[in-house]
Order: C-alpha cells, then sequence, then structure tokens
C-alpha cells in the first residue's frame, strides 16, 4: 500500500470504528452515571490503555498469529514491514480463512439488527423485514450451508473459518444480550455492584463490542499498525463522545443504520476477497472483477454510506426542531 491508501484505510477504520461503537458509548455513559467521579476518572483515563493498546492492539495480532501459525507470534506482528516474499506468501495463503470467517460474523450481525433489533426505520423494507424477524434464524442457516458448499470446491479450510466465524457470531451475541440485563440491573440501582466490578464490567464490554471493529477492520488491511492507529483513533473519539456529547450522539437516530449497512457491506467484501483468492483472472474476467476489489474502495465505500445516514438524521433532527420551534 502507497502512502495514500495507507492514510484512506486509517481514516476508514477510524470511521468505522466511531459509528460501530455508538452503541458501547452509550452503555459506558449509562453506567458511569451511576459510579464515583474517582472510578469515572480511573475507567476514563486508564480504561484507554486496555481499550486501544491491549484490546485493539494485541488481538489483530492474535488473530493473524492463529490464522498463520506458521509465522510465529513475532512475524505475525512484524510482517506488514517485512519485504520477505516468504512471509508475504504464508500471509497470502491463510488470508481467505480469516477473511471469509470475519465476513460471516459482520454478515450474520447486520441480518439480526436487521430481522430482530428495535431501530429506526431508514430505508424502504426495513419495517417489512423487521416484522419477519422469525424468519432470521432461517436466514443465516441457509448463507451458512450455502458459504461452507461454495467454500469446499475451493479451500475446505474455508469452512473451518466459516464456522468460526458463525460460533464467534453467537458467542458475542449471547455476552451482549448478558450486558444489556446488566445494564438494567444497574440503572435500577438493584445490583449491588462495586465500582470495581463496574469498571470490570466495561472493560469486558469493551472487549466484546470491539470485535466487531476488529474483525470488520480487515476489510480495510491486514497492517496490524494500520490496525491499531485507525481504530485507536475511533476508540480515543469514542471515548470523548462518552464523557461530553453522548446525548447529541443519540439525537442522530439513523447513524445506528449506518453502522450496520458498513458492516455488511464490509462483510460482504471479506467474503468476495476470500474467494477472491482463488479465482484466475483470466479464466474468469468478470468474476475476477467482482472478487478483485481494489484497496482504496473499502474506505470510500465506508465514508460514503455513514456519510448518507448522517446526512439523514441531521435532516430528520433539523424537521423535528422545526416542528418543536412552531
Amino acid at each position: 500500500m502507497n502512502i495514500y491508501s495507507s492514510l484512506l484505510s486509517v481514516f476508514g477504520l477510524a470511521l468505522f470504528e466511531i459509528i460501530i461503537s455508538v452503541d458501547n458509548a452509550i452503555i459506558n455513559a449509562e453506567v458511569l452515571g451511576t459510579m464515583s467521579k474517582k472510578a469515572r476518572r480511573w475507567f476514563l483515563i486508564w480504561g484507554i490503555l486496555t481499550a486501544v493498546f491491549v484490546i485493539r492492539g494485541l488481538l489483530p495480532w492474535l488473530i493473524i498469529w492463529i490464522s498463520t501459525p506458521d509465522l510465529g507470534p513475532i512475524a505475525a506482528w512484524t510482517a506488514s514491514f517485512s519485504g520477505d516474499e516468504k512471509v508475504k506468501d504464508i500471509i497470502d495463503e491463510s488470508s481467505p480463512i480469516l477473511l471469509i470467517g470475519g465476513g460471516t460474523f459482520l454478515v450474520f450481525l447486520f441480518f439480526h439488527w436487521l430481522f430482530l433489533e428495535v431501530k429506526h426505520y431508514g430505508l424502504i423494507g426495513e419495517r417489512f423485514i423487521h416484522k419477519q424477524g422469525v424468519w432470521f434464524y432461517a436466514v443465516v442457516s441457509i448463507i451458512l450451508v450455502a458459504l461452507v458448499w461454495v467454500s469446499l470446491k475451493f479451500n475446505p479450510m474455508m469452512s473451518l473459518g466459516i464456522v468460526i466465524g458463525s460460533s464467534a457470531f453467537f458467542i458475542t451475541h449471547g455476552f451482549k444480550e448478558n450486558a444489556e440485563q446488566m445494564e438494567k440491573q444497574m440503572l435500577d440501582g438493584k445490583s449491588g455492584m462495586s465500582d470495581l466490578s463496574k469498571i470490570l464490567y466495561l472493560e469486558v464490554i469493551d472487549a466484546t463490542f470491539s470485535i466487531d471493529g476488529i474483525l470488520g477492520a480487515f476489510a480495510f488491511t491486514f497492517s496490524i499498525p494500520l490496525i491499531l492507529i485507525g481504530n485507536g483513533i475511533g476508540a480515543l473519539v469514542v471515548r470523548q463522545l462518552t464523557v461530553s456529547n453522548i446525548e447529541n450522539v443519540k439525537k442522530y437516530k439513523y447513524l445506528k443504520n449506518g453502522a450496520m449497512y458498513s458492516i455488511f457491506t464490509l462483510g460482504s467484501i471479506m467474503i468476495l476477497h476470500s474467494f477472491g483468492h482463488y479465482i484466475d483472472a483470466n479464466k474468469y474476467p468478470y468474476l475476477s472483477i467482482i472478487t478483485h476489489i481494489p484497496d482504496w474502495f473499502t474506505p470510500v465505500v465506508t465514508f460514503t454510506i455513514v456519510g448518507y445516514f448522517f446526512w439523514k438524521s441531521y435532516r430528520e433532527l433539523k424537521k423535528s426542531k422545526g416542528i418543536l420551534a412552531k
């Protein structure tokens, strides 16, 4: 990647991290409101080190290391700077497994939101699909079977990646549902948790929510330093929003829609990339165009989707203020 592609990826990563972390920021703000000033300050200052450097720094490295065990822990971290063709070949060979696993996770996440989660309807058809929530499990099951069936024709290990991605979705979904119940108890004052327990709870929640952003980051780049910089900037902005401006952010009601459509797009890109690794451009030129997506496309499409829903939210907010003024 040249310097311009790298900068575009960093900005795209930061925007993606910010937009998908709004829910996390809201939970943080509400729970912090039940804590002492000293505990809030500790979480907001020292918790940043955990959120940025530990979770968003070590987890991408751990994922690359697990998906390419031949590299070893040190080479997995330094692979971004290495000019060794052997290292690049090892990463290239294992990348389809990581991409299709992460893509499956993100696509499942999108369909769960589309079918089952309460939302502000931002596009035509969302209300109708939400009423058909019972079909969520049928839809993701069909997607799972289809992806496994196709991947077996290319690389059987990709099927393992798909199953791991789907399992990761249901595991993290369980954590998030439990977090929502715990949050209600804390806000009602029924949890009896100490400030220290609440800080640990917020750290676990932050780690759970960060998985979406970290897996989505691989649609932008495999460079761990770029992921750390982009996601780190996003995490710092989210921390600032948690402290100062979360109520204003909540007024932009379609931001969650933008986040979820970005997630679906990035997940689809990752899946297409994984199959594109095995498609011969000379034999299948048109299919190659679809599955070999240029580096600049991912951040540009993220900016476009998020920008549209931000504009839609802003227009709705101005309209509501105009009605109230009258």
